[in-house]
């Protein structure tokens, strides 16, 4: 049986990204599993067969989900084979009956936390770290005390009412997911970018028209000692005319001032300058790793 694991439990954020995937990416022949850790979707995904990952990788107001990114850089090959954007919308989720002076405990993943810091710290409340948002209001329906920040489904599935909505920093939140599978893919037939799989909706791609725009992740790192080098990357991009999504740094692990890149670019399925695009990158880098090419989330 194929398996699409979700960041869990049920009732997160990611569970309704996955729902979505399933529904735009044609993928209801995969059986949703929820998994408590992002470490152990990834690690679950490149050890088994017919399994694919939903994880989240970076938010509008709070930036990259850092343990998703070192993760497939640093600690597991697997490729991102698809993206969903979803809006967010945190609320404060307690048991019934629950007045809000009387929660001093608040308790949700760290970036929901994050998200939520002035109404955290306009009310007085004490913030706790649990393992996803989902987690949190089990957490608290479980105990009977205490407020969780999460969604309107985790509140439906573990008995708890709303008693603030929309309590995130912005009203445009959003969050990134991304699908990641052992597939590699397939640039030798018809430029086409996606894994090597049998079928297109194999790899989790759907039906993709012939003018598709789609994303390539890379990640890299500059030789030392050597001026210009991000300049010289991103030269390359220009001399293509290819627009960057993104570019970030995290460390590279190896000391201080030492660090790599992370580049999103996006561009039409049809453009067949991308292979000289990644052989003048990877010549230009010390370290070069290809995270995925995928079609762009519309």
């Amino acid at each position: 049986m194929k398996r699409i694991l979700y960041f869990g439990p049920e009732g997160s954020y990611t569970q309704k990204a996955m729902n979505k995937a399933i529904s735009l990416l044609d993928l209801s022949d995969y059986s949703p599993e929820a998994v408590l850790r992002i470490n152990d979707i990834i690690s679950e995904v490149e050890e088994s067969e017919d399994c694919i990952g939903v994880i989240p990788i970076e938010n509008s107001i709070e930036g990259p989900v850092n343990l998703t990114v070192d993760s497939l850089v640093h600690d597991f090959d697997l490729k991102i084979c698809g993206e969903i954007i979803i809006p967010i919308s945190h609320n404060l989720l307690v048991n019934p009956g629950t007045s809000l002076d009387e929660v001093k405990d608040v308790y949700s993943h760290s970036q929901a936390l994050n998200q939520c810091r002035y109404f955290i710290q306009d009310h007085d409340m004490l913030a706790h770290y649990t393992l996803s948002t989902a987690e949190a209001a089990r957490k608290v329906s479980e105990s009977g005390k205490g407020g969780a920040i999460g969604n309107l489904k985790a509140a439906e599935l573990y008995g708890l009412e709303v008693l603030a909505s929309n309590i995130q920093e912005t009203s445009n939140n959003q969050t990134r997911f991304i699908i990641v599978s052992k597939e590699d893919f397939d640039e030798s037939e018809d430029n086409s970018y996606c894994c090597s799989a049998s079928k297109v909706s194999d790899c989790c791609c759907g039906d993709i028209e012939s003018d598709e725009e789609y994303k390539t992740s890379i990640a890299f790192s500059l030789f030392e000692d050597n001026p210009g080098g991000l300049y010289n990357i991103l030269g390359i991009f220009a001399k293509y005319n290819i627009n960057l999504n993104k570019i970030e740094s995290r460390p590279s692990r190896e000391g201080l001032g030492k660090y790599i890149f992370f580049i999103d670019f996006e561009y039409n399925k049809n453009n067949k300058e991308i292979p000289s695009i990644l052989d003048n990158l990877k010549s230009e880098t010390s370290f070069f790793k290809h995270l995925g090419s995928y079609p762009k989330f519309k």
